[in-house]
């Protein structure tokens, strides 16, 4: 289809009311979806600190990570 063709073309839109209402349904999902994103980050970042942590209590000798054998 030809740039013309495109400016002939009807298109049905909804009432301005309804679409800001879509607008206000997708500002409030993507905010939510976002808070979901930077909770999620906090705790890769925790996790990161806490494995350090423990591979240097590890390397160290503060904890004991050896297997025990038992007969």
């Amino acid at each position: 289809m030809s740039a013309e063709k495109y400016a002939n073309l009807w298109l049905r839109v909804p009432p301005l009311g309804e679409q800001r209402g879509i607008v206000s349904f997708l500002d409030r999902e993507t905010a939510r979806i976002d808070a979901l994103i930077a909770k999620v980050n906090e705790a890769i970042e925790r996790l990161k600190e806490y494995r350090t942590a423990l591979l240097s209590s590890a390397v160290t000798g503060k904890i004991d990570v050896r297997e025990e054998v038992s007969h």
